[in-house]
């Protein structure tokens, strides 16, 4: 392995973690906006026990995203930071924001249903925005020479294909967040909570696969040299099919309990996270050596091996440190029963 593919696998699995823990943590923040005025059902509760510990632990990632693309891979840091100025500056200003009123929820109790609004809406805004930096790497929307280019906006907002990743990106992290909520709903014994998020998640489960084909479709026009490189790896396509499947059969297994509980949510997360890495790795794999087309590669936009070098063994050291202590906070966030039933307890209050 090269050391180009070996820097830009390290970005993809930064990308990758954050894509997954990011949807989740959004999506989290609409369901609690949606169910706000419901309270028998503690639809809402369930969100913001999730919400409050984790929307810090993801932010991590997107740190750690932004300085090693920065560090790796100069040359497309430069580029992405000119052609991402507007939308990339629009999802710095919304995380802000949301990150601002996160914080200030435990003590400004008397603003909570703003609190929640914000955090509701911005939660699906984020998500729309962060996938649309995928069809402008696709070259369509990028106008000028190598240092000189710039975003036509125009094209990028009247193009289906923009609208097909947008469509994907939301139903994603709202189908992500549902399954997730509805596992977290059961290890808590919510029972009323956890069938409003199995059912959600069957709703928008199909709807994501649909605006995924839809992506795969608009590409075809508009991204013939990806969906060319893409059908080259269908085989790992038909597999992330396969586990989707598996993840919605996860919804519909009984559960054997002493509740009235169907459904296998824990199967159904493994599944489903299975199935965007294997789609997002055959997704990444069919864009190399391009990392916005046709103009940065891997290779015009690498730092120099000694760099590579040093910020490579730094990024092993923090992963060291940080994955233990995110596989400790996700054991008492998950499986603690003394954490989950103090939260149960406080939801009461």
């Amino acid at each position: 392995m090269t050391d180009t593919i070996l820097a830009i696998t390290t970005l993809w699995l930064f990308v990758f973690f954050y894509s997954i823990l990011g949807t989740m943590d959004f999506g989290a923040g609409f369901w609690s906006f949606l169910y706000f005025n419901k309270e028998k059902t503690k639809v809402t509760n369930v969100a913001n026990r999730y919400l409050s510990p984790t929307w810090e632990v993801t932010n991590t990632f997107i740190v750690l995203l932004v300085i090693s693309l920065y560090a790796l891979f100069p040359g497309a840091a430069y580029t992405l930071g000119t052609v991402l100025l507007i939308p990339g500056s629009l999802i710095l200003l919304l995380l802000a924001i949301r990150s601002a009123f996160l914080v200030f929820s435990h003590i400004a109790t008397k603003y909570s249903k703003v609190l929640t609004y914000i955090s509701g809406i911005t939660g699906i805004i984020i998500p729309a925005l962060l996938i649309s930096v995928l069809p402008i790497s696709h070259g369509n929307y990028v106008e000028g020479e190598k240092g000189k280019e710039v975003l036509n906006l125009s094209a990028l907002f009247t193009s289906p294909h923009e609208y097909a990743f947008v469509g994907f990106g939301v139903f994603s992290t709202l189908f992500l967040s549902a399954l997730l909520l509805s596992d977290y709903s059961k290890e808590s014994n919510e029972v009323e909570a956890f069938k409003i998020y199995r059912k959600n998640a069957m709703i928008t489960g199909p709807i994501s696969l649909v605006f995924a084909i839809l992506v795969m479709w608009t590409m075809k026009s508009e991204a013939p040299w990806l969906f060319e490189n893409m059908m080259e790896h269908s085989s790992m396509l038909l597999l992330s099919v396969l586990f989707f499947v598996i993840g919605g059969i996860g919804l519909y297994l009984p559960y054997f309990s002493k509740r009235d509980v169907k459904g296998m949510p824990r199967l159904a997360v493994i599944a489903i996270v299975i199935q965007y890495f294997i789609a997002s790795f055959a997704y990444g794999r069919a864009h190399l050596p391009y990392i916005v087309y046709p103009i940065v590669t891997l290779e015009n936009s690498f730092t120099d091996p000694a760099t590579f070098r040093a910020v490579f063994i730094v990024i092993i050291i923090c992963s060291a440190i940080l994955l233990p202590g995110f596989y400790l906070f996700w054991r008492l966030f998950m499986k603690d029963k003394r954490y989950l039933s103090q939260q149960k307890q406080e939801s009461k209050k």
